[in-house]
């Protein structure tokens, strides 16, 4: 995904995280946290470089991402790029 999507697709979630496509958000973590850990079932559970929360473990809605999950998303990659500035 071309960075300039990802960015249009974060700007999104943070103005309405209430209507994000499951697959918007999906892609958004693979490309900043990797392939899923665990996939296949009703989750998609993405490695973080920290223990514990924010975790991120998504799962479709009908086609839509649920809105604490997008948060929570939001979340991981606010601190992740807090990590990416202090180095």
């Amino acid at each position: 995904m071309p960075m300039g999507d990802a960015r249009k697709i974060l700007e999104q979630m943070r103005r309405e995280p209430a209507n994000v496509r499951f697959a918007d958000l999906y892609r958004v973590c693979a490309e900043r946290f990797g392939e899923p850990r665990q996939k296949g079932t009703s989750h998609a559970v993405f490695k973080t470089p920290w223990a514990g929360d924010p975790r991120i473990n998504i799962q479709s809605d009908k086609g839509k991402a649920k809105v604490y999950q997008v948060r929570q998303m939001l979340l991981a990659m606010d601190k992740l790029e807090g990590m990416q500035h202090e180095r």
